[in-house]
């Protein structure tokens, strides 16, 4: 009496049954997902540049507000000094996404 074996081929046969199907047969037009010029040009941005800029406002803010807390200023300072470092690339980033955008 081998339980544990009969119970794994009867998983097998219902998990085999179940995944071949027609739909998990690599077809011709099966193509990896690649970020191409042609993926962007199908996908339109979601998040307002609003909302990006206030997300990274508020994770900056509560980062400096925890190293404030545990009084490190030299923390605070390179907080600062980053916060305004990646407000600075996301403008540019998303100038360009904008630029994108109006082709």
């Amino acid at each position: 009496m081998n339980l544990p074996d009969r119970g794994r081929r009867y998983v097998l046969q219902h998990l085999t049954r179940f995944l071949d199907t027609e739909e998990s047969v690599e077809t011709v037009d099966d193509v990896p997902p690649r970020l191409t010029f042609k993926a962007l040009e199908a996908i339109r941005m979601s998040r307002s540049r609003d909302r990006i800029m206030n997300n990274l406002e508020e994770m900056y803010r509560e980062a400096f507000e925890r190293a404030k807390a545990s009084g490190d200023p030299s923390q605070m300072t390179a907080l600062d000094f980053s916060y305004r470092r990646e407000q600075l690339y996301f403008e540019i980033l998303l100038d360009v996404r904008d630029a994108m955008e109006k082709r």
